[in-house]
């Protein structure tokens, strides 16, 4: 059995400031909406070429064309969600709360399989397989095709566990998985382990000091991943020695973005930071956004483009943190780190709006 720890924070929180008149400096113009059911669970959008899939809380899925803002297909699992879709363009999976895996292929069911526990991260399609990690520490993979499980590698980890998203990603020929506070390099055709680097290290006396689970969205450039460990750092891992370039103490619940030369977070306070890739010391803070619950940032071109549980889009420099420009796209939370596919941002609100924007 798994004890589970919701990630949520008290109710007594510091009143932000009043934002500043918008300046709008750079132009953000909407190019499309699709209209999904409300997003009440960790949802994580994915991206496969110009197709983004998403999915609301009730078990609907849907494939978007994100050059047109059309419905490539619309489906139902069949049961609300637990987790995040993930897709490769052809064959999407999710993970119902009943802990079913479900995979879907041009707007169809083409399997259900039961999980060992329930998982709070989306599944990863690759390879004509999909691969999915359960709150129980274990990490399993499936045919794309038939719903075959391949292999499983389970491992005794600590009492609790972070009930949001994790890290899975394909590197090359590597399976790349967070496992607590450490990346962990599998072997995608056995399941046996490559390599194992810590961003963090458990402390503290108790379960709930010594979680550190890695969480949300990373920054990969080449074969260098950087993640973040649930209110203990951010660090950086080479993928093909699993060799630890770098890590610093950080505070925030949320997942990392970045681009060859920076790595940008949202930290618990609010504020927004900039970490150089190279060594990971800090290049700027930005603290105008402070006492807010932002999402994890998305770099784009010249801004970070953030959400705020208010159902604001903020859009900040990558150089400086300044304010560029703000938007609300239909008032209701945006909890969703922003995606991006091919020129468009995506942006899912909790009413299951589901935005494409292009910034200039």
């Amino acid at each position: 059995m798994v004890a589970l720890l919701a990630a949520c924070s008290g109710s007594s929180k510091p009143k932000p400031d009043e934002l500043p008149a918008n300046p709008a400096l750079m132009g953000v113009r909407q190019a499309w909406t699709v209209r999904i059911p409300e997003v009440k669970f960790p949802l994580t959008t994915d991206v496969s070429g110009d197709t983004v899939t998403v999915a609301g809380s009730d078990g609907t899925v849907v494939a978007i064309d994100a050059r047109a803002g059309r419905e490539v297909w619309r489906a139902s699992a069949g049961a609300p969600l637990a987790a995040g879709v993930g897709s490769d363009g052809s064959v999407a999976a999710v993970v119902t709360t009943g802990n079913e895996l479900v995979a879907i292929e041009n707007g169809k069911v083409i399997w259900k399989q039961k999980l060992s526990a329930q998982a709070f991260t989306a599944p990863l399609v690759a390879g004509r397989r999909v691969f999915v990690q359960t709150a129980d520490r274990s990490i399993s993979a499936w045919d794309g095709q038939s719903g075959r499980r391949l292999w499983i590698q389970q491992r005794a980890g600590e009492n609790l566990v972070l009930r949001k998203s994790g890290v899975l990603l394909a590197v090359g020929d590597t399976l790349v998985a967070g496992i607590g506070g450490r990346l962990v390099g599998i072997n995608p055709a056995n399941g046996t382990s490559r390599w194992e680097s810590p961003i963090a290290a458990p402390r503290g006396t108790n379960d709930v000091e010594r979680l550190v689970d890695l969480t949300g969205s990373v920054s990969r450039f080449g074969d260098t991943i950087c993640a973040r460990a649930y209110y203990a750092s951010v660090g950086c891992v080479e993928t093909v020695r699993g060799s630890l370039v770098w890590s610093k103490p950080a505070s925030g619940a949320d997942g990392v973005s970045g681009n060859e030369s920076f790595v940008y977070g949202t930290e618990s306070d609010g504020s927004v930071v900039a970490w150089r890739r190279a060594d990971g010391e800090r290049a700027w803070q930005m603290s105008r956004l402070k006492n807010r619950v932002l999402t994890s940032p998305l770099a784009v071109g010249r801004s970070l483009i953030i959400g705020e549980d208010t159902g604001t889009l903020h859009f900040v420099s990558r150089e400086d943190g300044a304010l560029l420009n703000r938007i609300t796209p239909d008032g209701s939370a945006i909890t969703v780190a922003p995606a991006l596919a091919g020129n468009t941002v995506v942006v899912v609100t909790a009413k299951g709006g589901v935005f494409g924007y292009r910034p200039e």
